[in-house]
């Protein structure tokens, strides 16, 4: 992103705070799927957490300037379908002008604070189903961290049937990302086995009115086959702080995009900030990942 660029956002959210309405209404919209069988969409709800960190990188994602930057890199690639964000990077990203003919999914619920004693407690504190409206976005995504043992869980869970039951009245995508989760040493951990999985999707599909426009967010592990037969819903595998080699990473991820069902990637730091900090060959590998139609 060039400085003048950000200079002019810097002036617009001071001067003209009405610019970014008028951005979301002039925003050209795209098809669900459009040329392609599978998505990638490019994720960047993490800070609204106060999930800043990146592998060996704590503050990783401290700078706002550089985060844009890295976003507007990977968004203007070719292949890449959208993004999925708060409203605040939604709106520097409307002003930059990197949101036209993407799908824009509005990410709903940041309450629940990384490392907070809070944290299960997920409340709708982003985009609600007016706002995701009333801005032209494409669909609303949801984190629903079932935790058995701590009492918020309920509250989340009709908080996100909820949600999902309004986008759905107004054909938008709800992108439902299920965990099957404790506390482990006072933090929230996901149980990430076939089994844990496969409990957290059966919750979180059948939350709603109805399922029409529900898609799935779950994480690639081991035993993707039997995890995806527990699920007719179109899915998109996320892809998470990276912990392993690139090439191992995208080894995994293009092995479960084989499967049925699963109808993309949703991934953020792994593409936005990968060893060397190269985010155009890193989204460009992504994209030579998916199915085409």
């Amino acid at each position: 992103m060039r400085e003048e660029d950000y200079r002019r956002l810097l002036d617009d959210r001071a001067r003209y705070p009405e610019r970014v309405a008028e951005a979301a209404a002039a925003r050209g919209r795209r098809p669900l799927l459009a040329g392609r069988d599978q998505l990638l969409i490019i994720a960047a709800d993490h800070p609204a957490r106060g999930a800043l960190g990146v592998g060996d990188r704590p503050m990783a994602m401290e700078s706002r300037a550089g985060l844009l930057d890295r976003l507007t890199t990977a968004l203007a690639r070719p292949g890449v379908d959208g993004l999925l964000a708060t409203p605040d990077i939604v709106e520097d990203l409307l002003l930059l002008g990197a949101l036209e003919g993407k799908l824009v999914i509005g990410s709903m619920n940041r309450g629940g604070v990384q490392g907070s004693a809070f944290e299960f407690d997920d409340r709708f504190t982003a985009y609600d189903t007016a706002s995701i409206v009333r801005m032209g976005l494409d669909g609303g995504k949801m984190l629903c961290r079932i935790g058995l043992d701590d009492p918020v869980t309920a509250a989340t869970l009709e908080s996100c049937a909820r949600a999902i039951t309004e986008l759905a009245s107004h054909g938008l995508m709800a992108m439902m990302e299920p965990f099957w989760s404790r506390r482990v040493g006072g933090a929230v951990r996901h149980d990430l086995s076939p089994e844990g999985m496969i409990h957290a999707i059966n919750v979180g599909q059948a939350l709603g009115a109805t399922s029409a426009h529900t898609w799935l967010k779950i994480p690639v592990i081991e035993d993707m086959e039997r995890v995806m037969e527990a699920t007719t819903l179109p899915t998109l595998l996320l892809g998470g702080d990276p912990t392993q080699a690139p090439d191992r990473v995208f080894d995994s991820w293009g092995k479960a995009l084989r499967l049925p069902g699963v109808r993309g990637l949703v991934v953020g730091r792994a593409l936005l900030y990968p060893p060397g900090d190269d985010v155009a060959a890193s989204v460009d590998t992504a994209v030579s990942l998916l199915e085409t139609s």
